[in-house]
């Protein structure tokens, strides 16, 4: 029998340049939340969402009723206290770890990084330039937690910092094009223009009309850790 996974959703940032929650951007007249969960409870056991405060958890859980739900360990500290609270949470013996704004999550990218986190504690892909990609990535569930929560005592806020604890499998992102070509589960939108390419991507990803655009700034944006 498999050991048991989960997958751990970040939903709590302030997403201050956008000037409201990242997980309520429509598309297809869904927020990407209700996307992202459905998607990851394709290939875990159990989805865990990790929320800024309990106002945030009573909105989340109209629309992810499938998934368990958690607050950060410290308010406004960052991804890493979310991580830690999330990892806390799950029962899994790894753990996929998503920010909550990826518009076209591949799910074979994903098994494959839980295939190469077998005999590590975490399988990040790694960018030529070095940059790791720690919010779409597997990690050991306690190693990592016990990591984020040293991390925490000596108020470290990236999660590079915990990663320095572990024995890591760095994933080139090259070789993940086998599966998915033009690397778009690492899709990440900063500006208005990024914005017209996500919707316009979606549409032929789809096969059907653009996201719908929710009231305010229309810009996603995920921080790389």
């Amino acid at each position: 029998m498999e050991p048991m996974r989960s997958a751990v959703i970040l939903v709590g940032g302030a997403s201050s340049r956008l000037g409201s929650d990242k997980w309520q951007l429509l598309f297809d007249d869904r927020p990407l939340i209700c996307w992202t969960a459905e998607k990851l409870l394709m290939v875990a056991d159990e989805v865990v969402v990790v929320a800024r405060d309990d106002c945030q958890i009573e909105h989340l859980e109209r629309l992810v009723p499938g998934a368990e739900f958690c607050r950060d360990s410290v308010t406004g500290y960052g991804p890493v206290a979310g991580l830690e609270a999330g990892l806390r949470c799950a029962k899994g013996k790894l753990a996929f770890v998503a920010a909550c704004d990826l518009p076209f999550l591949s799910l074979p990218v994903v098994e494959n990084l839980f295939s190469l986190a077998e005999g590590y504690q975490a399988a990040v892909p790694v960018w030529e330039n070095g940059m790791m990609e720690t919010l779409h990535a597997v990690y050991e569930r306690k190693s990592m937690a016990s990591a984020c929560e040293g991390a925490l005592k000596r108020q470290l806020r990236r999660i590079i910092y915990p990663l320095q604890d572990l024995r890591v499998n760095q994933v080139p992102v090259e070789i993940l094009r086998s599966i998915d070509r033009d690397l778009l589960t690492f899709f990440n939108v900063n500006t208005r223009e990024d914005l017209l390419k996500a919707r316009s991507q979606w549409s032929q990803t789809a096969g059907e009309s653009p996201p719908s655009s929710p009231a305010g700034p229309q810009i996603l944006d995920r921080s790389r850790m």
